[in-house]
């Protein structure tokens, strides 16, 4: 309820003043202004709701805790609030055309294309880890206001997602804000009629709507890990009820001394991997059938060059919504079946590493692809404002093939990976006490527990086999379209 109203602020902040350099400037005060209200309102809300001690907290079971929930509600969501303000100037930084990485990638192009995609993914690469920094510092900080205790650790944790979320109008916001200005952009290029100075206008409009597109990606990354954690907690509460239900002495361990939890930890890695190249790969065989079809269409109605036919938009339209829907399976299914595979196949331990595993490479994943496509399509908004040879230039060129191979690193492959660190967290603590039912007790039962992996590796696999196929097929048909032209 505070975020609603404090949004509802910071939007009215966005008002642009004339001594804003730029669009951006303008974003930030609304953000940092909301970010500041909320902080203020949710102080106000935690001394209103909460007593000043954990006795005073019915049915908590926390009375012997020494701590005061007031300071500790405030203290997470405030954590909260400072690491949705770091990563919004984070990744301002490694994205927005006024900084240094950018202008780096758009010098780089002078060179050519390959040494523009090299600085592109140098940037990633570099940005994703200070993200990486400051979430662990977040998420570390929030779990020393438990105090040693798991319960108040995990709930802080959690407290610090919503401090995150409290400003979310503003979010969103700024997410809606980098698809609007991309076409409002795309529409004033193709008028031809709004001249020069409009142009440049939106050019620089455009070039802010890809650092507010990267800095909403990476918050959603961050909630998403918080969200993680806090789910790991209900999946190891989850096993240790199963256990105890099953009359069990075993523990819950996650000890990579064990070479079944390593595997687990590294297969949850692995995905995040295979997930990012089923994505980027979905969008470069739906690319190459729309590039297909536009030349056919070229070739059969010479009269769209002089307007006297009308293109088939229909049929580009038909390929991009029916793969869109096509190419999510494979993804999909690895991201509900993998964590059944691991769980029934290796047992509950390698669940909670892979779960780990992922939760790792997923962030560090998801911010290199956001950040990287996000300089790389602004590296060539920088040259096509005149830099390095401006457009039509050879510098030009190497930009638009680094921003078309950052298109499917952007807004595909990177936020995908935010829902399925998600999915895979809500799967693994839904399964988590059949599997240990099949594990330990008088259920064991390994003839079930190996038959559900098997099924679910098998499927996992023939999905996968199925996108390569389809892969095989489309380049064919490209090459038969070649040959016929």
């Amino acid at each position: 309820g505070i975020g609603v109203l404090t949004s509802i602020l910071g939007i009215f902040a966005v008002s642009p003043r004339d001594s804003d350099r730029n669009g951006m400037k303008a974003i930030n005060r609304g953000f940092f202004i909301s970010a500041f209200a909320s902080a203020v309102l949710v102080a106000g809300a935690a001394f209103w709701y909460l007593p000043g001690k954990f006795s005073e907290l019915k049915g908590a079971g926390l009375s012997h805790f020494d701590g005061n929930p007031r300071v500790i509600a405030i203290t997470a969501t405030i954590i909260g609030l400072v690491l949705a303000s770091v990563i919004q100037v984070l990744t301002e930084y490694f994205t927005a055309t006024e900084r240094k990485p950018v202008q780096d990638i758009a010098k780089s192009s002078l060179t050519g294309p390959a040494t523009t995609i090299l600085s592109g993914i140098s940037v990633g690469l570099e940005s994703s880890v200070y993200s990486a920094l400051v979430l662990c510092a977040a998420i570390f900080g929030s779990y020393l206001l438990g105090q040693g205790n798991e319960q108040v650790a995990l709930y802080s944790i959690a407290l610090t997602g919503m401090g995150m979320l409290t400003t979310v109008g503003v979010i969103v916001s700024m997410d809606t804000y980098g698809p609007v200005s991309d076409n409002a952009h795309g529409i004033a290029e193709m008028s031809g009629g709004l001249g020069e100075e409009a142009d440049e206008i939106m050019a620089g409009l455009d070039a802010v709507g890809n650092t507010t597109k990267a800095i909403t990606k990476g918050m959603a990354i961050a909630t998403a890990v918080l969200a993680a954690t806090s789910l790991f907690g209900s999946f190891r509460e989850a096993v240790i009820g199963a256990l105890a239900k099953a009359g069990s002495t075993a523990s819950f361990s996650l000890s990579i001394d064990q070479p079944q939890i390593l595997i687990g930890l590294v297969i949850g890695a692995a995905v995040t991997f295979l997930f990012s190249a089923l994505a980027i790969n979905a969008v470069s065989r739906a690319a190459g059938r729309v590039v297909y079809e536009v030349r056919k269409q070229f070739r059969e109605h010479p009269g769209i060059m002089d307007y006297t036919e009308k293109p088939d938009y229909a049929a580009v339209v038909d390929i991009c919504t029916r793969d869109s829907l096509r190419e999510l399976m494979t993804p999909g299914l690895l991201a509900i079946l993998a964590p059944v595979a691991i769980g029934f196949g290796l047992g509950y331990g390698p669940l909670g590493a892979y779960l780990g595993g992922a939760i790792a490479a997923g962030q560090l994943m998801a911010v290199f692809l956001s950040n990287a496509g996000g300089a790389w399509d602004n590296a060539k908004k920088y040259v096509e404002e005149g830099n390095h040879g401006g457009k039509g230039s050879d510098a030009h060129t190497a930009t638009v093939i680094g921003d078309t191979v950052g298109d499917p690193f952007k807004d595909t492959a990177g936020p995908a990976l935010n829902p399925l660190i998600k999915v895979m967290n809500l799967v693994a603590v839904l399964i988590a006490p059949t599997v240990v039912k099949f594990s330990v007790g008088a259920e064991k039962n390994n003839v079930v527990r190996i038959t559900v992996a098997l099924v679910a590796g098998a499927v996992i696999a023939g999905s996968v086999v199925y996108s390569k196929r389809r892969a095989v097929a489309s380049a064919t048909d490209v090459q038969l379209e070649g040959s016929a032209t």
